[in-house]
C-alpha cells in the first residue's frame, strides 16, 4: 500500500489539518513524514526528539487508546506558526500509556498545539492539555470536590505545613 502524503502546495495550517486526519486514521507511517531527526515535540509529560521517537509515541498512544479520535476545534496560522485547539476522545482500554495500565474508562480532553512548520516539516511543537483532568477521567485521581479529593488535599496541605515548620526551625 502506498504511503499517504500531505497535499502538494499545502499551507502550514493545511499540513497540520492533514496530520490530524492521519492521527484519526492511526496512520503512523504517513505521520512519520512530518518529522526529521531534528524535530522536537514537547508534551506535558515528556519531550520527544526526532521522527522515530514521534512515530513510537503515536504507536504507544494508539495501542493504549485504540479508538483515539481528535476533533479539530480551531486553527490559526501565522507564517511558520500554526496553533490548533483539539479535543481527544477515546477509551483507555489497550496497552499501558506512560506507565499507566488500561482502566477501561472513557477520556475526553481538550488541548492545544503550537507547531512551527518549516518547508512542510515540523521543526517544533509544544503540546498543552490538562493532565489533572486526564488523571481524573482514568481514575488515577479522585473526582474534583469528592470526599477522596478533599482528603487528598487535606493530607497534602498538612504535609506542606509540617515541612514548612521543620524548615523554619532549621533556620533558627
Amino acid at each position: 500500500m502506498a504511503v499517504v502524503t500531505p497535499p502538494a502546495g499545502a499551507s502550514n495550517a493545511e499540513i497540520v489539518r492533514w496530520a490530524f486526519e492521519m492521527i484519526n486514521a492511526h496512520d503512523v507511517q504517513a505521520l512519520g513524514q512530518l518529522w526529521t531527526e531534528a524535530t522536537v515535540e514537547r508534551f506535558p509529560s515528556s519531550t520527544q526528539h526526532g521522527a522515530d521517537a514521534m512515530v513510537r509515541y503515536f504507536e504507544v498512544l494508539f495501542a493504549a487508546v485504540p479508538d483515539a479520535h481528535m476533533d479539530v476545534i480551531a486553527v490559526a496560522e501565522n507564517g511558520d506558526d500554526v496553533f490548533i485547539h483539539w479535543r481527544l476522545t477515546g477509551t483507555h482500554s489497550g496497552a499501558p500509556f506512560e506507565g499507566i495500565d488500561a482502566t477501561g474508562r472513557a477520556v475526553a480532553i481538550d488541548g492545544m498545539d503550537h507547531f512551527v512548520i518549516r518547508d512542510g516539516i515540523v521543526a517544533t511543537n509544544f503540546v498543552v492539555y490538562d493532565q489533572m483532568q486526564f488523571a481524573r477521567q482514568i481514575g488515577m485521581l479522585p473526582p474534583d470536590g469528592s470526599a477522596a479529593d478533599r482528603a487528598t488535599k487535606a493530607a497534602f496541605n498538612a504535609k506542606t505545613r509540617l515541612l514548612s515548620r521543620l524548615r523554619s526551625r532549621r533556620r533558627t
